[in-house]
């Protein structure tokens, strides 16, 4: 038998950082994302070889592992070890031989949420596989957990619950780790919008989130006056672009998403660079309304709100620095995943969301 899964990446349009604890333990997060058409990849083999056999392309490891109740935590694809692990401690499973094969459409430290989103992907292939019970809460939740808890991987909550949910998502984050997902129904004509209303650049770096998300932390923990309070003015960002988006005020939500990342900037002296300038003074010379960094910042990815009718002059200009732009279009649906069962001549398939 073999079970596949797929889970989308998200763009963080506002809000992004209130989600990080102490922050959202004390004051309370909340976030706006959506989720887009490029994914985290993960396939699960049955073998017979007494091996547990990993080809995780997205974090360069391929390796063959003897059975074991837990997997030895290393650099070499710990987000699969980490999920296995936590299979067997919570559901019992019996070691026993597959092979398993990961990847993705973006790199790793991207802003795209992709280390939560092949969590969760990971996952959904043994919720597929062994007929887990776990709904999306679950899913995201137990996510969540592999990897800021048993991981430790510094980060906040929202990647996890964007790749369970997919589509446009209003979030809310309490106290004890409380997660509350509002789905919005964004109308067709106003995706269409804002899909021809925006440029989605990789600058051509990746970069580690960790140093970042430490100082904001740690300016938390510290009552930082200047962080904290910008960090409420991100925050309310995610409300106000929540009913521009609904209106289909792409003007109102160009303002918004550039107030967010006048204060988003406070947070850290790691979240912006000249590379990271540059671009932003390229695109906005050529017809760019307003731009911000998806993710925690320092490299990966920036999405820019455009004048639709400049949109090429914007790609062009973009292009001759030294990252690129990729076209994208958003997506409704979260993690899913389904198994194949191959006979002599044919593979029937069963499929679950």
């Amino acid at each position: 038998m073999i079970i596949r899964s797929k889970a989308p990446l998200r763009l963080g349009l506002a809000g992004g950082g209130s989600d990080v604890s102490p922050y959202s333990d004390i004051y309370g997060g909340l976030v706006l994302n959506a989720t887009i058409n490029l994914y985290c990849f993960c396939t699960i083999e049955e073998t017979d070889d007494n091996l547990i056999c990993i080809d995780a392309y997205d974090a360069n490891t391929h390796e063959n592992l003897p059975l074991s109740e837990r997997l030895e935590i290393d650099e070499h694809a710990p987000l699969v070890k980490g999920v296995y692990n936590r299979i067997v401690k919570d559901f019992g499973l019996k070691p026993c031989s597959f092979k398993i094969t990961t990847y993705n459409d973006a790199p790793a430290g991207s802003g795209l949420g992709t280390s939560s989103g092949m969590v969760v992907c990971i996952l959904k292939a043994f919720v597929e596989w062994l007929n887990l019970p776990l709904g999306d809460y679950e899913l995201a939740r137990l996510a969540y957990e592999i990897e800021r808890i048993d991981l430790g991987f510094r980060g906040g909550k929202q990647d996890q619950y964007a790749a369970a949910f997919g589509g446009f998502n209003y979030m809310e984050f309490l106290k004890d780790d409380m997660v509350i997902v509002n789905p919005l129904k964004v109308k067709r004509w106003i995706i269409d919008e804002l899909e021809v209303s925006m440029v989605l650049y990789f600058t051509g770096k990746s970069r580690s989130s960790d140093a970042i998300i430490s100082e904001q932390m740690k300016n938390t923990k510290e009552k930082k006056e200047d962080a904290i309070e910008a960090m409420h003015i991100v925050k309310q960002t995610a409300v106000d672009m929540k009913m521009a988006l609904l209106k289909g005020d792409i003007d109102s939500l160009a303002d918004i998403l550039r107030i967010s990342w006048e204060n988003k900037k406070k947070q850290s002296s790691h979240i912006t660079n000249p590379m990271i300038d540059d671009a932003m003074k390229v695109a906005f010379e050529h017809g760019a309304k307003a731009g911000k960094v998806s993710g925690a910042g320092g490299g990966g990815f920036i999405m820019f709100i455009v004048e639709p009718t400049k949109k090429k002059e914007v790609i062009d200009a973009l292009n001759k620095l030294d990252g690129r732009t990729m076209p994208f279009s958003f997506t409704d649906g979260g993690v899913h995943g389904w198994k194949i069962y191959p006979t002599d001549n044919v593979a029937s398939m069963s499929y679950t969301k």
